[in-house]
């Protein structure tokens, strides 16, 4: 109920005013049934304008540090992040890797939707880089139908490091449905899911343009954060 109530009479119409975001392929989501996003990751405001522009309620896996923080400001961010539909997960990797593989299915078994990022972090210069293979083994794993939405300009808006967005318009386009169905059974052939994740990595860099790049976003991260 919170969650309708921010999207569709308090957050929701503020954005849309400020922000004027568009869509294109709306048509493309299914009405019903499980459904797995995947997207390009450009900004942070990606979780919040994506979702605006989609008629069903959706998850997304977030790192359990929003949920975690102390004081008034912890509680406002947790009880923020719970209401607009983002799951807490652990991503240190191992045990923790496994655990938020069954909480992405436990959401598809209910039917609904839940979006990943397969990049696993925020571009750090606008570039599409390699896709992570835990996207396609929960697509195998689950059955669901796999549905790109990539955003456009959300990284000129805010781009990593600013505190607060810009105001200009933002997209989102969403692409035909992806099925893998010919995979089934095969969720721990690790060339089978690199060939899944490539396929879906090509689907969005189709979409949105962005010149792509064969090696992981947070291996570049790390070295820049370094030098």
């Amino acid at each position: 109920m919170f969650y309708w109530i921010l999207k569709h009479l308090i957050v929701g119409p503020l954005l849309k005013t400020l922000y004027r975001p568009w869509v294109e392929g709306a048509e493309n989501l299914p009405a019903t049934g499980p459904v797995v996003i995947v997207g390009n990751h450009l900004s942070v405001i990606d979780s919040f304008f994506m979702p605006l522009m989609i008629d069903r309620r959706v998850y997304f896996l977030a790192k359990s540090d929003y949920f975690t923080g102390r004081g008034l400001k912890g509680w406002l961010v947790k009880n923020f992040m719970l209401s607009v539909g983002q799951i807490p997960i652990d991503r240190s990797g191992g045990k923790a890797s496994e655990a938020s593989l069954n909480t992405g299915l436990a959401v598809l078994e209910r039917g609904d939707v839940l979006a990943i990022y397969p990049e696993g972090t925020r571009s750090p210069d606008a570039r599409l880089y390699r896709g992570r293979t835990g996207v396609a083994r929960l697509v195998l794993e689950s059955g669901a139908l796999v549905v790109p939405a990539v955003m456009i300009d959300t990284e000129k808006a805010m781009p990593i490091g600013a505190k607060l967005p810009k105001i200009r318009r933002i997209g989102t386009i969403i692409g035909r449905p992806l099925d893998f169905s010919r995979f089934e059974g095969m969720s721990t052939d690790r060339f089978v899911l690199r060939s899944v994740t490539d396929e879906i990595m090509y689907e969005i860099q189709r979409l949105s343009g962005q010149e792509y790049v064969d090696v992981y976003a947070s291996s570049v991260r790390a070295k820049t954060a370094a030098a």
